[in-house]
């Protein structure tokens, strides 16, 4: 039923300073649409990351993408037969045909929508990348801090239809979902807290990933996770710290399943392969997760690259 992940919200107590960072640093278009608010593009849709201006920072909303009015309506209708109220969104400010809003158990606002529009103009990326890797695969993911996961599964798995991917119980639960291809599009951390913890983008091409930490590697503090790969969607990426508090992982190389034949299982190695040495965490914290990347190691855990067209090499073939 729900597709994609097709744009994210976030509250920000300095929007400004989403200028520099979402643009310069990571490569969006701004879009000068008047107001406070700021909006990003990413590729030929309107928008992807709407910023607005709060007392507070932290996540606004998600919102997904179906197909059309009919799965939008038979989903507005599921929701309310589980007992999850549903108003009308506001389609034209988040530049898609309609919508509708509704809350998770925890209080997230959660949008979903059909009809997304296209912009007017060539995407022009706020610094010289490839582009990011979105199309049917959507945005790119979101991961939320949760005070209960196990709690939060019947809804996003039973209720909205989101399909198990992986998951782990160590050091705390653990839930990774697929919507399409994209190994996650959305995951939950059962850390006892709230709120967003991390969304990811992905980039065409591994030099574009290499040339963004270069530039956060420039400012102090702005780099909260190093250089790594994940041992589950095999993403090489990096995370830093967003002007809004929460992280943004910057990757290529992302896994793509086959939903029709992918089984749901328990992962038991950790979060990364290699790297990924969390320098936000406290000593205590930051060696335990050092010690699982070591036992992978000692494993010989391997994963192959997930060969990706990166756009720039495929324009190169076109004009050769």
């Amino acid at each position: 039923m729900i597709q994609a992940l097709g744009y994210i919200g976030v509250r920000a107590t300095q929007p400004a300073e989403w200028d520099g960072y979402a643009a310069n640093f990571l490569g969006m278009q701004r879009v000068d649409q008047g107001g406070g608010t700021r909006h990003f593009r990413m590729d030929d849709r309107a928008q992807r990351l709407i910023v607005t201006p709060e007392a507070d920072d932290g996540l606004a909303f998600m919102g997904w993408e179906v197909a059309d009015a009919a799965a939008l309506d038979a989903l507005a209708a599921r929701l309310e037969s589980h007992g999850t109220r549903v108003t009308r969104g506001p389609a034209a400010e988040r530049h898609v045909t309609d919508c509708i809003i509704f809350h998770d158990p925890q209080g997230n606002r959660l949008e979903a929508f059909h009809g997304a529009h296209q912009a007017d103009t060539p995407f022009a990326p706020g610094r010289p990348i490839s582009g990011f890797r979105t199309g049917a695969l959507g945005m790119g993911h979101a991961v939320l801090n949760v005070v209960d996961a196990n709690a939060l599964l019947p809804f996003y798995r039973d209720v909205l239809g989101f399909h198990v991917s992986d998951h782990s119980q160590k050091p705390y639960p653990l839930y990774f979902f697929h919507v399409n291809g994209r190994h996650h599009s959305f995951a939950m951390v059962g850390t006892g807290r709230a709120g967003l913890h991390h969304f990811m983008v992905e980039l065409g091409c591994l030099d574009d990933v290499g040339q963004g930490y270069d530039l956060a590697m420039l400012e102090e503090g702005r780099v909260a996770y190093t250089l790594g790969r994940h041992t589950n969607d095999h993403m090489t990426s990096f995370y830093t710290h967003s002007p809004s508090g929460f992280f943004v992982e910057y990757g290529w190389g992302g896994r793509v399943i086959d939903p029709a034949t992918w089984q749901p299982h328990e992962t038991f190695d950790g979060p990364s392969l290699w790297g990924h040495d969390r320098l936000h965490m406290p000593p205590e914290q930051r060696a335990r997760m050092r010690q699982l990347r070591l036992d992978a190691a000692a494993k010989g855990l391997r994963e192959p690259i997930q060969v990706v067209d990166c756009p720039w090499f495929v324009s190169l073939k076109e004009t050769a």
